[in-house]
């Protein structure tokens, strides 16, 4: 038997063994009081990434899947697709709730919003209708989004969800049907100014410093935390959160947003946990990124065009790096 052999296998016996342990505590905490799964995953030890698809078996594709996400967006490897479109997201303001989970801050749009925000345009064959934001981010400068350009990782990233409205009903159904979700990647950089609309956010972060707290958000714009450009990336990918249903059209904008550092520093002072036991911070709740499999990575950014504004500096997602871009034409 090689020592590859070996080591596989000794790497397969010890995910099984770890599982036994994990399902064998909660088993015996479902006997003391309720625990669902939804509490039970984190982002690190062995409720983290690598277990997620070893904790539930209905997990599984997070382990066993071959269109997961985040990934790593290597520039030389793009495909120009003269067919995708510029993106369009509707204007007008929404209002709702700041949670922080215990995983993550989200904001979900109000159930009683009248002017529902549609998501069109880009890649998509259909209407997708805004759901939710979500942050991740680092307790570091160096690390903290959950997309990475050439193995370059940004100390946070927003995720805008939307769900399929032409076909399902609401965002439940459409998580685990075909070309149900959308997700607008934002990476964050650090800069002396930040984006105004994510300040509507921040400025919220006092009221939800522990897990299960919730605050209300008034009048924000989503299309406005979106950065000045019409270029982005694309694949098909999966949500980066259990249970990892392959279902999400994923498009990563191609320029930071901006975020300060005192910003940054009331992110990494939210804990997991409640007040009287809170835990960890919250932060570092990022993916790794996983193997892309083959998977195309689509591009509107047409890289033999000369941008006509001689001189003009406009910064990219990864600084200093030269974007090559294949054609693409589908067959």
């Amino acid at each position: 038997m090689s020592s590859l052999t070996a080591g596989a296998e000794m790497t397969g016996i010890l995910r099984r063994l770890v599982f036994g342990i994990v399902f064998q505590i909660f088993l015996q905490s479902q006997t003391s009081f309720a625990v669902s799964w939804e509490e039970w995953w984190t982002y690190d030890g062995i409720s983290g990434p690598a277990f997620w698809g070893l904790i539930n078996p209905e997990w599984s594709l997070c382990n066993k899947g071959r269109r997961q996400s985040p990934v790593n967006l290597e520039p030389n490897k793009l495909l120009f697709d003269p067919n995708l479109r510029q993106l369009h997201i509707d204007k007008h303001r929404v209002s709702g709730k700041l949670t922080n989970t215990g995983h993550s801050v989200i904001f979900t749009v109000a159930n009683d919003t009248h002017s529902q925000i549609n998501v069109t345009g880009g890649p998509l064959s259909y209407r997708y209708q805004f759901q939710e934001i979500h942050v991740h981010y680092g307790l570091h400068d160096q690390f903290g989004s959950e997309h990475s350009v050439n193995g370059y990782t940004f100390p946070a990233e927003i995720q805008i969800f939307g769900f399929n409205s032409q076909l399902y009903t609401n965002f439940s159904e459409a998580l685990h049907k075909a070309q149900g979700i959308v997700v607008v990647s934002l990476l964050l950089q650090l800069g002396d100014l930040s984006n105004p609309e994510l300040r509507i956010l921040i400025d919220h972060l006092d009221d939800i410093r522990y897990g299960g707290n919730e605050a209300s958000v008034n009048r924000l714009s989503v299309r406005g935390l979106l950065p000045d450009t019409e270029y982005y990336m694309t694949y098909d990918g999966s949500t980066t959160m259990p249970a990892c249903h392959e279902t999400v059209t994923w498009l990563i904008m191609n320029k930071p947003i901006y975020i300060t550092k005192q910003q940054m520093h009331g992110l990494r002072r939210l804990m997991q946990g409640d007040e009287k036991h809170p835990k960890a911070p919250l932060g570092n709740n990022f993916r790794p990124p996983q193997p892309l499999h083959y998977r195309p990575v689509r591009t509107n950014i047409e890289f033999n065009v000369k941008n006509k504004a001689v001189g003009k500096q406009c910064p990219s997602m990864y600084k200093d790096v030269y974007y090559k871009a294949n054609s693409w034409r589908p067959h």
